[in-house]
């Protein structure tokens, strides 16, 4: 019977029989579908997962190394040399990070548009005219051989994975990469693919710059509005909205410089060496970021998408407890660093252990490394104790020049424009040109970004903090105005080798002798030690400027408002065993300004700072110090400015019964930002609705800016009700008490829209939420690719400028989207009673049981066992990986 014959036998169905079948067909075909495309993706996915026990044999070690894995996926690396332990490290990171790590080199090269095609060339053309892959082959060119043996031993361990594997079976952002880009190969890893991350981190925490040209940009604006506006008045407004840092409040990280021995060898030489730039040493470098296919608005968000923004939170905490204030009596070291929330995290935890610790195999340390970078950054080794804060001291300038063709006006004579040009090569499409243009002070900037050509477009510039008048000054040349960066990032440095000396330092003289050699990023530097020493170091390539500070940009033309040199390493604060048992920095003023040299006027404001100690005095005065209570410190969601708000609100009136309601949550809550809390939702929420009401939403809009900056402009203004900038006139505002009513009203109708109109049912944690968004492929605009590789919303607490800094973008999103991006306490009496956590887990790869494995407890704040002894190790291995020559 043939089929046509058959179908005519068959006894006719209803319409509606015949479609069920049909869509069962559909179903069953879809299940297919779906489940041969489970396959696939699992197969795809599974293929590039690491191998992690067993043996295996690699060209290029000198003798057998082991990995053993805990239950986080955690690597301890052991071997007999120093060239096998950072062979073997090198190895370990291409395993569970490769894909990031071949990204990252591609954005510090600005070569971004290699991998994902024409919309990336012109973050490219930035990152290029910084020229920071330049600046890092030249610190590789520069290294010891023991330190660029460090660094070819890891690219050679890097290079021995690559040699197994390729595309997909690498990392599943490969498969994903070739539908977009079929051609693109791996290239192997170089040392200055390692070198070139430090730069990107510098840029991460370059501080300040955002804030000059903020101020730099207003100020125009202020000098436009007419006759009113003269440069006092200026000047007025500016010191008004970017006050000074509050000395009398907040504390000082090193209210008194230890006196200390001088280093038998430092820095200082290579300081006084310093002489201005001739315009034969233009300084140049890229620009880092994390991969987007979304079009971004500028080339400076463009850049902070790829590699971390200055956003609201970065920044950092750190602290250090003596023996004296402890349950052990020994120290306790605490540190969690404020960055942009990446997947992967930006840490990677691992050990790493000679054998047997010899002059040539120094090393038995433990921590938090950077994939791609050998060594470990902050952590522990057998004796000594570090973490890092951001400095936050200025080391950037912007320079407005005047230029005239292919030259630039210097001291009233032109003199040529340093010029090189260079290619980006486009993933499927033409290569395009650029040419880079640098003066003395370094590369052109303007023509880049709408704020840098803005400021360009209408000049301010200032000196100690003063606005000059351009308009009508005799002494500016003629020619088009231009705006270059001067940087420390842009010339060479010996960070690189920096670490390696921090991993092996055995006192406070070789503490402060590694913290010499650490330029950029300039960081504070705490330390303990096994024998109850603690101790604090200011290091970095701190200039010392001419004429000007840097507040706001300084006349290119005029070598008078030149860097002159650097600060001695022997001029740098230094703490030594203070009186008062602790020290703790949290990006706040390093020393009061009776200081010898000027640092910066852009200091986070100091509330984490207060807080935190006042929780050291006060948990050491009811109880000794333990492991528990620096964790329990760190997780502290106090929110300065709601307190404040809190007591504003008890005089206003508000219509409706909603607000009312929402308004009374504030009179019992405890100003702490926890997850669960109502009125911690609604305080955040009024708040933002407040500082936009004040500062944006006018006819002519003041910047918002930091939280902590607005934190002292606000708190300010709430003790003082005739303060002009309660007036609004577009927004039919007159005074304070209409100003915090609107403000509470707007909260409610905002927050009953996204949570109902039930005030007692509200909770912060699912409004800040956090999103973990791949770097990469978690916003390339495809529902699909973006689920496999984006995981969350994780409800969170904390908040802006609190001890637990869960940063959010102030009238963008209450979204998290900066985070203490690792946490850990290091006891000095008990290594292995230490604790750790970091913000996604080892692993790059998605669908890896260590994708994010350790995000909840992170959320939570719960951290885990940090195990150091060789048997403590071996307890806690589930993996053993045995590398062969």
């Amino acid at each position: 019977m043939t089929t046509e014959d058959a179908a005519s036998a068959a006894p006719r169905r209803s319409i509606g029989r015949r479609i069920g079948a049909i869509a069962l067909a559909v179903i069953a075909a879809i299940v297919v579908i779906v489940v041969a495309a489970g396959f696939f993706l699992a197969w795809t996915i599974g293929r590039s997962f690491p191998q992690t026990s067993g043996e295996v044999e690699l060209t290029g070690l000198e003798a057998q190394a082991t990995v053993q894995r805990d239950a986080s996926g955690i690597p301890t690396i052991t071997a007999d040399s120093s060239h096998d332990l950072f062979f073997a490290q090198g190895f370990v990171h291409a395993q569970d990070r490769f894909f990031e790590m071949d990204f990252r080199r591609h954005v510090t090269s600005g070569r971004v548009a290699e991998m994902f095609g024409e919309s990336q060339v012109a973050t490219d053309s930035f990152l290029r005219t910084l020229g920071w892959r330049v600046t890092a082959e030249e610190e590789v060119a520069a290294m010891d051989e023991t330190t660029l043996g460090y660094y070819q031993a890891y690219a050679d361990g890097v290079n021995a994975y690559l040699a197994t594997r390729s595309g997909a079976d690498l990392s599943l952002e490969y498969a994903v990469l070739g539908i977009q880009n079929p051609d693109y190969e791996v290239e192997p890893w170089e040392p200055a693919d390692s070198v070139a991350w430090l730069k990107a981190m510098a840029w991460d925490l370059r501080t300040n710059v955002e804030a000059e040209t903020e101020r730099a940009i207003l100020a125009a604006q202020l000098e436009a509005e007419g006759d009113s506006a003269d440069a006092a008045t200026t000047q007025e407004t500016l010191e008004k909205l970017y006050p000074a840092y509050p000395f009398e409040q907040n504390p000082v990280i090193v209210p008194k410089i230890s006196s200390v021995p001088a280093l038998s060898t430092s820095t200082d030489a290579e300081a006084a060496a310093f002489t201005a730039p001739t315009e034969d040493e233009a300084d140049a470098q890229a620009a880092v970021a994390s991969i987007d296919w979304q079009e971004a608005d500028s080339v400076i968000e463009a850049a902070s998408l790829l590699i971390g923004d200055v956003g609201e939170g970065i920044g950092s905490n750190s602290w250090v407890v003596s023996g004296a204030l402890t349950e052990s009596g020994m120290p306790l070291l605490s540190n969690d660093p404020h960055l942009g929330a990446s997947l992967p995290s930006v840490w990677y935890q691992v050990q790493l252990k000679c054998s047997e610790v010899t002059e040539e195999c120094p090393f038995d340390v433990g921590g938090f490394s950077f994939s791609g970078l050998p060594g470990i950054v902050i952590g522990h080794n057998a004796q000594v104790a570090w973490g890092f804060t951001n400095l936050t001291t200025d080391v950037t300038d912007l320079y407005v020049e005047r230029v005239d063709g292919d030259s630039y006006w210097r001291d009233g004579q032109l003199v040529p424009l340093e010029i090189r040009e260079e290619t980006i090569k486009v993933a499927g499409g033409e290569d395009v040109p650029l040419t880079v243009r640098e003066t003395v002070h370094g590369p052109i900037i303007s023509g880049l970004t709408d704020d840098f050509t803005a400021i360009a477009d209408d000049p301010v510039v200032g000196t100690g903090g003063t606005v000059l008048p351009l308009e009508g000054a005799p002494e500016i040349p003629e020619g088009e105005y231009a705006v270059s960066l001067r940087w420390t990032a842009l010339d060479a440095g010996t960070t690189s080798t920096a670490i390696f000396a921090l991993s092996t330092a055995q006192n406070f003289e070789d503490f402060r002798r590694a913290a010499s050699l650490f330029d950029v990023p300039a960081q504070n530097l705490i330390y303990a030690d096994v024998e109850g020493n603690i101790g604090y170091q200011t290091p970095g390539r701190l200039p010392v400027r001419g004429s000007g500070d840097g507040w706001l940009p300084q006349p290119g033309w005029d070598s008078a408002y030149d860097w002159t040199g650097y600060i001695p390493f022997e001029d740098l604060p230094v703490s030594y065993n203070p009186a008062s048992g602790y020290i703790v920095t949290a990006n706040n003023a390093i020393v009061t300004d009776d200081y010898d040299y000027f640092l910066s006027r852009d200091w986070d404001y100091g509330y984490r700072a207060a807080r935190i100690a006042h929780l050291i005095e006060r948990r050491a005065a009811a109880a000794p110090l333990t492991t528990q209570d620096m964790q329990a410190i760190q997780m502290d969601n106090e929110m300065w400015i709601g307190k404040q708000l809190a007591t504003a609100m008890g005089a206003v009136e508000v219509d409706g019964r909603g607000a009312q309601d929402a308004v009374a949550l504030l009179r019992t809550w405890d100003a702490q930002n926890n997850p669960s809390s109502a009125a911690a939702a609604y305080a955040n929420v009024l708040w933002s609705n407040l500082a936009q009401n004040i500062f944006e939403n006018r006819e002519t809009p003041l910047p918002l800016g930091s939280q902590s900056r607005l934190f002292a402009v606000i708190g300010a203004m709430l003790d003082d009700p005739e303060d002009p900038l309660w007036t609004n006139e577009a927004i039919d505002v007159d005074g304070m008490d209409a100003m915090l009513e609107l403000s509470a009203e707007q909260a409610y109708d905002e927050l009953a829209a996204l949570q109902g109109e039930t005030p007692s049912r509200w909770n912060w944690g699912d409004l800040h939420a956090l999103t973990l968004t791949s770097e990469t492929f978690g916003s390339s605009g495809i529902a699909p690719i973006e689920w496999l590789f984006n995981r969350g919303p994780y409800p969170v607490g904390g908040g802006a400028s609190v001890v637990n800094a869960t940063g959010w973008e102030l009238g963008e999103s209450y979204a998290t989207t900066t985070v203490p991006s690792m946490r850990m306490v290091v006891d000095l009496a008990d290594f292995d009673a230490s604790s750790w956590i970091h913000l996604t887990g080892a692993s790059g790869h998605a669908f890896s049981d260590h994708y994010t494995d350790q995000t909840a407890d992170w959320a939570a704040g719960v951290q885990r066992d940090w195990v150091f002894s060789a048997d403590a190790v071996d307890a806690a291995a589930v993996d053993t990986l045995v590398l062969r020559p």
